[in-house]
């Protein structure tokens, strides 16, 4: 693999070169990790994509972050106290926390990323997984100022976050991007082009060499981390890899040591090719259908119910996935932490010719089928082997029940894109995976007002309510009763039709070491190693 010449020169104070830093051990091979998509953006307070997590957890550490088995470690904090109401969290950050350009990591940089994120002016599309921070919605919205928040620096190696209601799974929460520093004096230099090359600065294990749009994103370890003497790997380059197929070719050449997604229809063929290089694990994941709520004749429930009704989930993961999906007949996969088993979609037990039949009867009492319109409907997904196989196949589903569809699709960056900036739409694909194990993570994306994960603009009143009284109550049984009443309701309104629950699937080369398939899905370069 040839490395571009800026790779071999940081500029802009993101990563001093050798001589004006800490001494570095010998060069080891470019670690060349398969990725899913280009990433929409590096900022952690705008992202929004696996992808893009991915590269963050290599550039930044938050207060705590995460293993390559997926366990919670300390992060930019060592210790930390809870108060006994479980409102108060302070933390200790270590003394020698350093930014890739060898300023201190300190208390204050918290405070101004927390600030930043939930600014309205940042136009944050994930703001609300932090609202459990005192007055963070208030803050969100403009109708408080940012020095309200919940968090303080008494200190350059203290923090203090304040919340408004227990939160079970804050810790857990730290760890994700939202909740990531970012380097202030870069911000006040270059504004929004602070994440170019040369202008980064990060706290994390890496620090940005080059960017270079469908081709790689290039990172070095970073000298001044306070483990960089414990990190193998010098230079990753995330390599995007949508064509899954294509991908695998790749990494069969020796071109690509990983790939965190295989092509489903192809995993019969690639155990027998490849052995025990493909992993299996467990995942926490969601792959949907959202709805356009907002748009007729979809705003119709008995539409949506017809459409999820003849989709056949188990031959779908079976046959074009390679059971390395699971059938999804809830939004929440099963287990979670602090939850039950979820409610399921009425209809799983019964025979595809009943599911069927009833599915014309909904379509028909809505004005559609025989004696009445056809429905048209318009199937929007990003573009990669699985998602246009499992698009082809559902189209077929719904033919049978007179369902016109027409498929559209684009890269991840556009898909995405377009959905969270409210663009139109009848039926898209959605994925989520979670960002901690907890159903909140997912029954909060369908809240009124959370456009930025809700693009069918989804709103329910007694849903919401619901999901007010869970985010209050401290019992954690009753918490789970609360959440699973919303998820009913949610389930009754499909304003997303659950397809598949994932599972984690990658090709791990024999020369990388270090990979452990969890439940966050989280593989930080700094806990692998690459042998020449």
């Amino acid at each position: 693999m040839r490395m571009d010449r800026r790779a071999c020169l940081l500029g802009g104070g993101a990563l001093l070169v050798a001589g004006t830093g800490p001494a570095r051990a010998a060069a080891s091979p470019v670690y060349r990790r398969g990725n899913d998509a280009d990433p929409e953006t590096l900022d952690p307070h705008k992202s929004s994509t696996v992808a893009e997590a991915h590269i963050l957890r290599d550039l930044y550490e938050g207060l705590l972050t995460y293993d390559n088995h997926g366990a919670l470690i300390p992060g930019a904090a060592t210790h930390w106290a809870v108060s006994d109401d479980a409102l108060t969290y302070t933390f200790h950050l270590r003394e020698n926390g350093r930014w890739s350009n060898g300023d201190p990591v300190v208390a204050a940089d918290f405070v101004f990323g927390l600030r930043r994120i939930m600014a309205p002016e940042t136009a944050a599309k994930y703001a609300e997984v932090l609202y459990p921070l005192k007055n963070a919605r208030a803050v969100n919205q403009g109708e408080a100022a940012p020095e309200t928040l919940g968090v303080t620096a008494p200190d350059a190696r203290t923090l203090v976050v304040t919340l408004d209601r227990p939160t079970p799974y804050l810790l857990e929460l730290l760890t994700h991007q939202t909740s990531l520093p970012v380097h202030p004096p870069s911000i006040a230099r270059f504004g929004d082009a602070f994440t170019r090359p040369g202008n980064l600065v990060s706290n994390g294990a890496y620090a940005l060499v080059d960017m270079v749009p469908n081709d790689r994103i290039t990172l070095r370890r970073n000298p001044y981390f306070h483990a960089a003497a414990g990190v193998s790997i010098e230079t990753v380059a995330f390599l995007p890899t949508p064509d899954l197929s294509s991908a695998v070719r790749r990494y069969a050449a020796g071109e690509i040591d990983s790939l965190a997604d295989l092509p489903g229809d192809q995993m019969a063929s690639l155990k027998g090719r490849f052995g025990d290089q493909v992993v299996l694990g467990p995942s926490l994941g969601l792959y949907a259908l959202a709805v356009n709520t907002r748009k007729p004749p979809f705003d119709d429930v008995r539409l949506r119910r017809a459409l999820s009704l003849v989709i056949d989930r188990e031959f779908l993961a079976e046959r074009l996935w390679g059971e390395t999906m699971a059938p999804a007949y809830s939004l929440c996969p099963p287990g979670l932490d602090n939850y039950r088993a979820p409610p399921e979609i009425e209809g799983r037990s019964a025979m595809p010719i009943d599911r069927e039949e009833e599915a014309r009867s909904l379509l028909a009492e809505a004005g559609f089928g025989p004696g009445g319109k056809p429905l048209r409907v318009e199937y929007r997904f990003n573009s990669t082997d699985n998602n246009r196989n499992t698009a082809v196949a559902i189209a077929d589903m719904w033919r049978g029940i007179g369902v016109d569809t027409r498929l559209v699709y684009t890269d991840a960056k556009t898909h995405f894109a377009h959905l969270r900036d409210g663009g139109d739409f009848d039926v898209a694909r959605m994925s989520w995976v979670a960002d901690y194990s907890d159903p909140q993570n997912f029954l909060f994306l369908l809240e009124t007002g959370n456009e930025g994960v809700n693009p069918g603009r989804y709103g329910n009143p007694d849903y919401d309510g619901l999901m007010r009284e869970a985010a209050a109550e401290r019992n954690l049984a009753k918490r789970a009763d609360l959440l699973f009443r919303a998820e009913t309701i949610m389930l009754d309104d499909l304003p997303w039709i659950p397809v598949f629950h994932t599972r984690s699937k990658a090709l791990i080369s024999p020369r990388l070491t270090g990979y452990h398939p969890n439940p966050r899905n989280a593989s930080p370069t700094r806990f692998l190693r690459l042998e020449p």
